[in-house]
């Protein structure tokens, strides 16, 4: 394992202490930070030939926009501050998606900032935070 730390940014005050945190600690530690994005996606849909093209540009799209106004902001302040750094973005489940992205980059832990879902959605599928803190294979910080 790597000395290294996933933080997962959502462009939410919740994301931004994730990621002020993880910052704190990867220079106290000399981590390398993998900042993540994950759009929440689902491969599951019957479109027509046309529909699909539509969605694919749409997914492209969004890939920019999470790039562009979460990812590349996180990225630049951690280059201010001198911490190694990746950046990520990908399509898929939350929590899945970040597990499996942990996994892959062999990082010691996860950071996740607590956002306050409510509704119907949160009582019945649960937050991610929640969802990682029960099913991820490393640590997981949830900062609230």
């Amino acid at each position: 394992m790597s000395n290294s730390v996933l933080v997962a940014v959502d462009g939410s005050e919740g994301g931004e202490r994730a990621l002020r945190y993880a910052s704190e600690r990867a220079k106290l530690g000399g981590a390398k930070l993998v900042v993540t994005y994950v759009i929440e996606w689902s491969p599951y849909s019957f479109n027509t030939p046309e529909e699909n093209a539509e969605r694919h540009m749409r997914r492209e799209q969004e890939i920019e926009r999470a790039t562009s106004g979460v990812v590349e902001p996180a990225a630049a302040i951690l280059a201010k501050e001198g911490i190694e750094h990746e950046t990520v973005v990908r399509h898929g489940q939350p929590a899945a998606t970040l597990i499996e992205l942990a996994e892959k980059h062999g990082v010691q832990q996860i950071v996740i900032g607590r956002r306050g879902q409510s509704g119907i959605k949160n009582l019945l599928f649960g937050s991610v935070a929640g969802n990682l803190v029960q099913t991820s294979p490393v640590p997981v910080v949830v900062v609230p």
